[in-house]
């Protein structure tokens, strides 16, 4: 039996939650995972999962087992990339995640600069607005819109982003400019579900719920091109906008009654080794990404 091999099928039946998860993320048969799991228990002498129809639980031997793979298999992947030069100048694939518009506008140039600076690095950018397991996606690092809940991410802020309520001068023109969040109600409204589901929230607890989208759509740049096409207000993080606000497609409103700006953060696994393509990329991107987002468009 290959006990390394074993802690890893082991841990990732305990990560996914069942047998036959575990073995489709390993790319393994299921008869397969029970066959090498079974071995590991009659080698250790002890029960590490309570097996039911519905979930597995790890036993009492079973945590402490699990606590003990994940140190020793942290330390050989250390000492295998010690061996390899890892540590010691970047090179190899670098993984990482953002936000699908925030990403193709100001994180992919910096991938690119980062790429141009570092011959021996390859990156594997995903760009998507769902919120990647960085260990399971084998991603080193993330671009995060928001709170952070999960305290075992390591984190350094890069700034912040307002929710702002735009409409195309045209519109206004016609209709007028709201000054409150209440006069929205005489508006017909653009909704971007994805990130602003109803109600609109303002500062000081206001709100305001669109009674009958005029559109409803799933993109950012979808709201922006039927704001700008007139059909009425929508609301948007600030990076979402800054293009068309700042060629004046699109005009700024309600700017007192803007909710508190949303952080920007880059993260990675706290309980990872930093390799040194991770630590050359936040070193070379966290400031550029800090520079972009302090020259969003302010009014």
């Amino acid at each position: 039996m290959d006990r390394l091999d074993a802690m890893k099928v082991f841990l990732a039946v305990v990560d996914a939650g069942s047998l036959s998860a575990a073995g489709r993320r390993l790319g393994m048969p299921l008869a397969t995972v029970s066959r090498k799991l079974a071995e590991l228990e009659e080698h250790l002498g002890a029960r590490l999962l309570n097996r039911s129809t519905r979930r597995l639980e790890l036993t009492e031997p079973g945590r402490g087992y699990e606590q003990a793979c994940r140190r020793i298999l942290d330390e050989v992947a250390g000492a295998e990339a010690t061996v390899a030069g890892e540590y010691d100048a970047p090179r190899g694939e670098l993984g990482v995640t953002a936000p699908l518009v925030f990403g193709r506008l100001h994180v992919l140039p910096v991938v690119n600069e980062f790429l141009r600076a570092n011959a021996e690095v390859d990156v594997r950018l995903a760009l998507g607005d769902r919120v990647a397991h960085l260990i399971d996606e084998h991603v080193d690092v993330a671009v995060r819109i928001g709170a952070l809940p999960d305290s075992r991410l390591n984190a350094t802020r890069l700034g912040q982003l307002r929710s702002v309520v735009c409409a195309s001068p045209a519109w206004l023109r016609t209709h007028g400019t709201p000054k409150t969040p209440g006069e929205l109600a005489a508006h017909r409204c653009i909704t971007f579900e994805s990130t602003f589901p109803a109600p609109w929230r303002f500062a000081g607890g206001a709100s305001f719920t669109p009674a009958r989208p005029r559109l409803v759509v799933n993109t950012a740049e979808a709201a922006v091109d039927a704001a700008v096409a007139g059909l009425g207000v929508t609301r948007l993080l600030s990076y979402q906008a800054d293009a068309a606000l700042r060629d004046k497609r699109l005009r700024l409103l309600l700017r007192p009654f803007e909710p508190e700006p949303v952080p920007v953060h880059l993260v990675w696994d706290g309980q990872q080794r930093v390799t040194s393509k991770l630590r050359a990329f936040l070193d070379f991107a966290a400031p550029r990404l800090r520079a972009r987002l302090a020259a969003l468009r302010a009014e």
